[in-house]
Order: C-alpha cells, then structure tokens, then sequence
C-alpha cells in the first residue's frame, strides 16, 4: 500500500514541477503575498479533482472525444497568449512592477485567473486525468497512488506559494520584476505555442 502511495506522489512531483502557466501565477502570487492561501487551495484541491477523475475512469471519455481536447487546446491558448501579453506589458511598464504600489487583485480576479490557468490548459487534463489515472491503474491500490499524486500536488503548491517571499529581497527591484513578468510571458507564449503546435 506504501509503494502505491509513494509511486503516486513521485509520478504526480515529476510532472507539476516543470515550469507552467500555473506554476508562474502561484509563484507571482506567493512574491507579492496576494491571496496565496487561495491559490494555493484552488490548485491543490484542481488536482485532486482531476487525479481523482482520472482514475475513475473519465480519462477513457476524454480520448473517445478528441474534438472536445482540440476546442479546450485553443481556448487554452488563446486565454495563455492573453496572459502572455500582459505580463509583457507589466515587464515594459516599470512603475507597475512595484508589488507595493500596486493595488492588489481582488480574490475573485485572481481565482478565476487561476481557474482558467487550470482548466483552460489542455496539459492539465494529458498530465493527470489521462497519464496519472492510465498509471494509477497498474496499481493494486489505485486510489492510494491518487492520493500520493494528490499529496505531492498540495506540498509543491504550498512550497511554491509560502516560499516565494524568501525571494522578495531579491526581487524589491523594479528591474528584477522586469525579468521576472518576461520570464512569465515567454513560459505562456511557449504553453501556448506548444497547445496551437498540438
């Protein structure tokens, strides 16, 4: 029962910590100390819904309809080409790069924002309804191996969001929120380019 659970968690840990769309707004959002709790929650509890889905199966009904990936895949892109310009626009615009003179998003923008960076992101639906249910499945206790998946999804998000502010010294710089918005930007335009190359 030990294996399912720790196999779970490494397979779901070697999949969430490549920098994504989703990664870089809970990072964003743990610098400037924006309702990370929040984010946190929506992208944890996100994978458990979706892990948990997989492995019950809807996995197989996403791949008998393709159509369905191919209109969220451009939804998706679109949506991530968007964020891309703005963050763009931020790493252009120096007087906005100050977390302190800006005036914070609401908590509604900002989990919608998050909720569209998941669900709007065909890579989230491939990575863990498809791939972690298809592997859950050659495990004797598949619903051990989800909650393993699960447990590693809520420990990187919180890592990621609580431990951002340890770079906030680094990043006190308009300059240094320059680079950051930019790296930003290319990581959403490359997703995006990614999902519109198939």
């Amino acid at each position: 029962m030990l294996t399912s659970v720790l196999a779970g968690f490494a397979a779901s840990a070697v999949l969430i910590v490549a920098i994504g769309a989703q990664n870089a707004f809970v990072l964003r959002q743990g610098l400037r100390r924006e309702h990370v709790l929040a984010v946190v929650l929506v992208c944890a509890l996100s994978d458990l819904f979706l892990i948990l889905a997989g492995i019950g199966g809807l996995g197989a009904v996403v791949t008998a309809r393709p159509d369905m990936v191919t209109i969220i895949r451009w939804v998706g892109a679109v949506f991530l080409i968007t964020y891309a310009v703005l963050a763009a626009r931020r790493a252009l615009r120096p007087a906005a790069l100050n977390p302190a003179e800006r005036a914070p998003a609401t908590l509604g923008a900002t989990l919608l924002t998050c909720l569209a960076l998941t669900y709007l992101n065909p890579h989230v639906y491939l990575d863990t309804v498809l791939l972690l249910g298809s592997v859950a499945q050659q495990h004797p206790h598949r619903w051990l191996f989800g909650a393993g998946a699960a447990a590693a999804s809520l420990v990187w998000f919180t890592a990621l969001g609580a431990g951002a502010h340890r770079l906030a010294p680094l990043l006190a710089r308009p300059a240094a929120w320059r680079i950051l918005d930019g790296f930003i930007a290319l990581v959403m335009l490359a997703v995006a380019v990614t999902l519109v190359a198939g």
